[in-house]
Formats: structure tokens, C-alpha cells, sequence
């Protein structure tokens, strides 16, 4: 007996159309995300230019940070120097990601830092009126060093932080990331929690992904073969440098990302007006911020 061929029909309001998303919408939103892409990186454009025309000269030996302001710093850089509006620069990199950005622009790297002039520091947070600030709270890629990032902003006789203008801030909250032996990495967690009790909670980084506390089953190993440990604060910090100092006297402790001590506060240039960074600038003890757009570059300098 032959089988007969069954036909279904479904009502017209039983239907569902899945209709292709047109190539014209879809080449509308990508042009929008371009555009705002492009937008939100203006004033970190300008912020580098600025650092670059304003504190680099020729012949000078520059540290190059870390991250996507830093990398337009490093672009410009390399522009000048192809252009030949500045010779002879040395540039000394904080990571391999920066080694990287610096060799497609051209400019020649040394991995030394005497007699280093002026260094980029990009996306980190700073404590207001202060030169105190916080590096390595993002995850750590492409052979970035805590300790060599910090030991290179530390011989800089010049300071320029990139940063928007939340990270400038009165309450610096957030986390700490501190280095420990790996091999002890518990005890000096424990101790860290006792010192702030109610106050932080202590997670060892992991390599990927998110974990508990204790890192997961592959916590980060700096390529100095440290643990990472994330002191996460509840509440406004309110001395960091205070804290810096705790850090340092806890067994264990190889280093942390806090940048303090800087000596000799320098005066800082006002770079466009706006109110209250005019107030700020106006205080007796504060250094001085350059203002750009929504960036803010406050600069160390002798």
C-alpha cells in the first residue's frame, strides 16, 4: 500500500516568521559602535598628545605604560619621532604588551631606567590632592610585572597619570593586589585579613575566569613565580599610604600595587579651565591637575 504524502497546515496567527536581520541595520549598528568607540577615545587622544608635546623632549629616556591610553602615547610618540620633531628617544617598556605597541611605532626600547625622565601610567586610580595611587588591579597579561611597572614609575623623575575623571577621587575604594610568596601564600593571607578585619576580604587572583577566595584550581603565578592576593576594601580607604606601610611589614610580602612615597611633590600645569579643578589647584598643598576633556592628567614633576 503506497504511503501518502501528509501535508500540515498552520493558521496565519500560528506562524512564526524569523525574518533575517538586514544588512543595512546591521551595518547601522556597527557604524554607531564605531562612532561611539571612536568618540570615548577623543580625550584619551588628547590626554597623550598632550603628555607627549608637553613633557617629552628629545634626547629623553621614557617610560611607556601600560594599557590603551598609554598605547595612544606610545602611537603619537612614534609619529614624532618619524616625523623628526624629536630624536634620540629611549623608550623603556613596563610590559610586553607596551615592548610591542613601542617596536610597530618605531621607537627604540632599553630595559634599563637610569636616568629616566618621564613615565605614562594609565587607568589607575588616584587618591585626591595626593600623588598616591594604586597599579596592577586589572588582570595581568602579555608578561606585565607589578614590581617592574612599579620599580620604573619609581626611578621616573616625571609622573603623568592618564586617567577619567571618577579615578580622581577623595574616597579611593576598590582592591589592593599585593604579591606574596607562593609557597606561604596562606599565612600572609590570614594575617592581611586579621589587619583589616571588617574592614576587607582577602582572594588569591586566579590565572582565568573567576574563583573563590582560595584562586580555584589555577591561581595566577606572576611571572616572578608570586601569588597575587586581592585585598578588597568595603569601605573608602582612608589612608593608603598608611596602608602601604602595614603591607610592607607583613612576613611574606614580597611587594604590593600602591605607589607612595613619592618624594618631592611637584607643582602641576592647568591645562584648560574648569571650576573645580580651578578650586583644587587653588589649594596650598595640592599638586596641580591638567584637565582634558573627560580626562585629567595629574604630572609629577621636579
Amino acid at each position: 500500500m503506497a504511503t501518502l504524502p501528509v501535508f500540515l497546515h498552520f493558521p496565519a496567527s500560528d506562524r512564526k516568521i524569523h525574518r533575517r536581520p538586514c544588512r543595512k541595520e546591521s551595518q547601522s549598528k556597527c557604524l554607531r559602535a564605531s562612532i561611539s568607540d571612536w568618540e570615548r577615545s577623543l580625550p584619551l587622544k588628547a590626554a597623550a598628545k598632550h603628555t607627549v608635546d608637553s613633557y617629552m623632549r628629545s634626547g629623553m629616556v621614557v617610560g611607556l605604560g601600560t594599557g590603551g591610553a598609554s598605547d595612544f602615547v606610545i602611537q603619537y610618540l612614534g609619529q614624532k619621532l618619524q616625523q623628526g620633531s624629536l630624536k634620540d628617544i629611549i623608550g623603556v617598556p613596563t610590559s610586553v604588551s607596551s615592548a610591542n605597541e613601542a617596536a610597530k611605532a618605531g621607537i627604540p626600547l632599553d630595559d634599563h631606567s637610569n636616568s629616566l625622565q618621564v613615565c605614562t601610567i594609565s587607568y589607575c586610580p588616584i587618591k585626591e590632592g595626593t600623588l598616591t595611587s594604586v597599579i596592577g588591579r586589572r588582570k595581568l597579561q602579555d608578561g606585565e610585572s607589578i614590581i617592574q611597572e612599579k620599580s620604573i614609575l619609581k626611578a621616573a623623575n616625571n609622573l603623568a597619570f592618564i586617567m577619567t575623571e571618577k579615578q580622581y577621587t577623595r574616597d579611593l575604594d576598590g582592591s589592593i593586589p599585593v604579591l606574596v610568596n607562593s609557597v606561604n601564600w596562606m599565612g600572609a593571607a590570614e594575617e592581611i585579613e586579621d589587619l583589616f578585619l571588617g574592614d576587607a576580604e582577602v582572594w588569591r587572583r586566579p590565572t582565568f575566569g573567576h574563583a573563590g577566595p582560595m584562586g580555584g584550581d589555577f591561581p595566577l603565578i606572576t611571572r616572578e613565580g608570586h601569588n597575587v592576593l586581592d585585598v578588597i576594601f568595603t569601605s573608602p580607604i582612608l589612608d593608603l599610604g598608611q596602608v602601604a606601610e602595614c603591607l610592607d611589614k607583613i612576613d611574606g610580602v614580597v611587594d604590593h600595587g600602591v605607589i607612595f612615597g613619592i618624594p618631592n611633590p611637584r607643582k602641576l600645569h592647568l591645562f584648560s579651565s574648569m571650576t573645580q579643578f580651578e578650586k583644587l589647584n587653588n589649594r596650598v598643598n595640592c599638586p596641580k591637575i591638567t584637565y582634558i576633556d573627560n580626562c585629567i592628567i595629574p604630572t609629577a614633576r621636579q
